[in-house]
């Protein structure tokens, strides 16, 4: 696994993040918006299990994300 698919890692945790953030606004939400939050959790879900099944196919485990999503953000603190 020499040839590492950083754009693929990068979306799966922005993916993530925004799931997260969807997550926690759908919580707070008022009534105008429980719609939006609700379309959103869907898309980003939708998109997360592509993008895990892409991840799967070329080789990644789960756990290989969360160690360089570390390693990016030591980097980025250099």
């Amino acid at each position: 696994m020499d040839n590492i698919d950083l754009e693929l890692i990068k979306s799966l945790i922005k993916t993530k993040r925004e799931l997260e953030i969807a997550d926690r606004n759908f919580d707070i939400a008022e009534a105008e918006l429980i719609d939006y939050y609700s379309y959103q959790i869907k898309a980003n879900k939708a998109k997360l299990s592509y993008l895990i099944k892409e991840a799967k196919q070329k080789g990644y485990e789960l756990d290989m994300v969360n160690e360089l999503k570390v390693q990016m953000i030591e980097k980025e603190a250099i």
